[in-house]
């Protein structure tokens, strides 16, 4: 799964000093379309002060309400596939910037208020957050602990259970009970050339608020300790802010994580572990199985058995439920996992080499060699096997051989379900038919539907038709964008609000196929995205 989050709020504070007469602490710029982040060493004149030192920070906060709904679910947040990374677009536009340069992020202790000021000029719009204050609520004014929203400091887990520690604007690092001891929070960038564009792996941090470790107060983003210290004027590095016209370049935070359900009923091969999946449904909902007269749900591991058998041969196997999803930690001690309702699993092997006997003298192997294929009867069952629960067929393959040819297949993708509209507030599955044009398919002589093509490793990406700039990437490497595949072929889900409104899409697949990567567009899609 790969889906986009955009800022549920943002601004930058500063105590810019304003034709040498004031200093703008308590102006707003909640509503500007840019983040600011500059450092300006004693360029102005301020009476009372001999040097000064002019700062901006930038402030952003994301809603992870969706996130704390999948990991009930299908989301692992203590998987390594599980990422989060921070993305925010330089917009500087050709004027001069500062180069050669770090940006640091650290997790607020405290929450802030947007406001809607709109003036960067002469900062003239009063309102919080500013460099003073955090927020307001029920007319209570909360401060920061120190201007700038830099009072720092770190957070033990373990001596925290009563509350989030108090006093600290940003919390620069902390133990967070993961067998890591105390560990630095912040998150730094380079700049070489200074126009870049921002990408912070936010992981650790999205992961810890979501355990209820870290307050979920947003971040703070500036320079680093020493550039902010030193005798050096950084202006400026701009970033749009989500009140930006052009709504591709608002900030956004990139969350992937493996939910591809990879079931082999159609592609089980000899020598290969292949996983089985069953569903379970109640009047069309998913539903865990109820067994015995009692009417247990069937639950948790290995909680039923899985036979293959044909003539002589039988093969037993336990199976579970399939497990995704954490509610992390159970008493600060440990983590429990979540299971998917009403769908089970089980994963295995055979050999080609397998001697068991099938039919007078003939083994498995015999059968396989003879054919190429082993035809078995499958069976779910009770653990007592007193009750079954689902009877079907597999036909287990011999692995494909041919003569060296490095030349990847001809295949085509085609999109079964797609739909010219769809709403922002949509998730959807995408239902994927492949092809190959060179595959001689049987005759018939009745009207028969045709099967698609079931492939291993194939990822998905979104691209905007009118100006090809791809909004979704590829993302392998936690299978982020990886396509599941079932009884039926293969399929995805998508949440339609990653991709800005009022646009035309398509979708691009990476196929891995007998050692090529190939990229094919989906055949004769086209679809717009409304609000």
């Amino acid at each position: 799964m790969y889906f986009i989050l955009t800022a549920s709020k943002d601004t930058y504070i500063t105590n810019k000093i304003i034709n040498s007469n004031f200093s703008a602490s308590d102006a707003n710029t909640g509503y500007a379309s840019t983040l600011d982040i500059f450092r300006l060493w004693d360029e102005s004149i301020l009476s009372g002060t001999t040097t000064t030192n002019e700062l901006s920070r930038a402030l952003i906060k994301f809603d992870f309400d969706r996130i704390n709904k999948l990991k009930n679910s299908e989301l692992n947040l203590g998987s390594s596939a599980f990422k989060c990374e921070l993305e925010l677009f330089d917009i500087m536009g050709g004027q001069v910037v500062p180069s050669n340069f770090s940006l640091i992020l650290f997790p607020l202790s405290q929450s802030f208020d947007e406001g809607i000021g709109r003036d960067v000029a002469s900062f003239s719009d009063l309102d919080r957050a500013n460099f003073i204050t955090a927020s307001v609520a029920n007319s209570t004014v909360s401060p920061w602990y120190l201007s700038g929203a830099d009072s720092q400091g770190n957070i033990d887990h373990t001596a925290t259970s009563a509350g989030y520690p108090t006093n600290l604007d940003i919390i620069v690092s902390g133990n967070l009970n993961d067998g890591s001891s105390l560990r630095g929070l912040g998150v730094k960038q380079y700049f070489k050339n200074g126009t870049e564009n921002l990408k912070m792996d936010v992981t650790t941090i999205v992961s810890a608020t979501l355990a209820g470790i870290l307050p979920d107060c947003g971040w703070r983003l500036s320079y680093t300790g020493s550039e902010e210290r030193d005798e050096k004027t950084r202006f400026v590095k701009r970033f749009a802010s989500r009140h930006v016209r052009n709504r591709r370049l608002r900030p956004r935070l990139n969350v992937s994580y493996d939910n591809a359900v990879v079931d082999h009923h159609q592609n089980f091969y000899f020598d290969i572990t292949g996983s089985l999946f069953l569903n379970n449904f109640h009047r069309s909902s998913p539903a865990n199985i109820l067994s015995g007269t009692a009417l247990t749900p069937v639950t948790g591991t290995n909680c039923m058995l899985l036979t293959l058998r044909t003539g002589s041969f039988k093969k037993t196997m336990s199976a579970s439920q399939h497990q995704a999803g954490t509610l992390w930690y159970n008493g600060d001690t440990s983590e429990s996992y979540n299971y998917v309702t009403g769908v089970y699993s089980a994963s295995f092997a055979i050999p080609f080499a397998e001697s068991s006997v099938v039919i007078g003298t003939d083994t498995v192997s015999n059968f396989a060699a003879a054919s190429g294929s082993l035809t078995l009867e499958e069976y779910w069952s009770s653990i007592d096997r007193k009750q079954g629960y689902y009877t079907g067929s597999l036909t287990i393959k011999a692995n494909p051989r041919t003569s060296f040819v490095d030349v990847p297949r001809d295949l085509q993708f085609t999109v079964l379900n797609a739909k010219a509209v769809y709403d922002v507030t949509e998730r959807t599955t995408f239902r994927i038919f492949a092809r190959e044009f060179k595959r001689n398919e049987k005759p018939y002589k009745l009207p028969y539907r045709l099967k698609s093509i079931i492939l291993e490793e194939v990822y998905w990406r979104a691209i905007n038709i009118n100006s090809g700039e791809i909004i979704i990437p590829f993302t392998k490497g936690n299978n982020g964008t990886r396509l599941s595949s079932d009884s039926q072929g293969m399929s995805f889900d998508m949440y339609m609000d990653s991709l800005p409104p009022g646009q035309d899409y398509t979708l691009e697949f990476s196929v891995v196929d007998r050692g090529s990567e190939i990229i094919l567009r989906a055949e004769n899609l086209r679809f717009r995205v409304n609000e």
